[in-house]
């Protein structure tokens, strides 16, 4: 079945994929929370720490230092809701990139972020939202869910030219 005007990758390859975009995507998106975090609350860390609220309560999101058990575990979490998103990436915008068309791959990445940020802020529970909303703006929110589906779109762009050369 083609979405777009493109075939869909199989799941399995899709997921293969999203190994590489969603780590770019959450390379990327920590990137922002980190520099939103230092510009608006003072630590570059506090607001990957409050990813980690599913799972320590709110006390995470309030702590400001590094940490093993709040900037590890929030990281951690965030990587692997990051390939969880790369994967329906890689799945319906996948093959745009292997034909080198750049420009549906980076609309892709921004519409599948898009289509996280509504998930994770209009149908998802309080306690499993991101978190990073307890410490930074809305307009910061933005930067960091466009600099994740922009990291979506290079990671794509990297396993075709990946593919294309072996």
């Amino acid at each position: 079945m083609k979405l777009f005007g493109y075939r869909r990758k199989p799941w399995l390859e899709a997921a293969r994929d999203a190994l590489t975009s969603g780590t770019l995507g959450a390379i990327t998106s920590t990137a922002a929370l980190a520099a939103a975090g230092l510009r608006e609350t003072g630590s570059s860390v506090a607001p990957t720490n409050a990813i980690s609220h599913w799972y320590w309560g709110d006390r995470a999101a309030m702590h400001d230092e590094p940490s093993l058990q709040y900037t590890l575990f929030g990281y951690a979490t965030h990587h692997v809701a990051s390939v969880f998103w790369a994967t329906f990436y890689e799945r319906w915008f996948g093959k745009a990139k292997d034909r080198g068309d750049v420009v549906p791959a980076v609309a892709g990445g921004l519409a599948v972020s898009a289509l996280a940020c509504f998930v994770d802020y209009k149908l998802t529970p309080r306690r499993l939202q991101p978190g990073y909303e307890m410490r930074v703006s809305r307009p910061a929110l933005g930067v960091v869910y466009t600099a994740f589906g922009l990291g979506l779109a290079v990671g794509a762009i990297f396993n075709a030219a990946n593919r294309r050369r072996g």
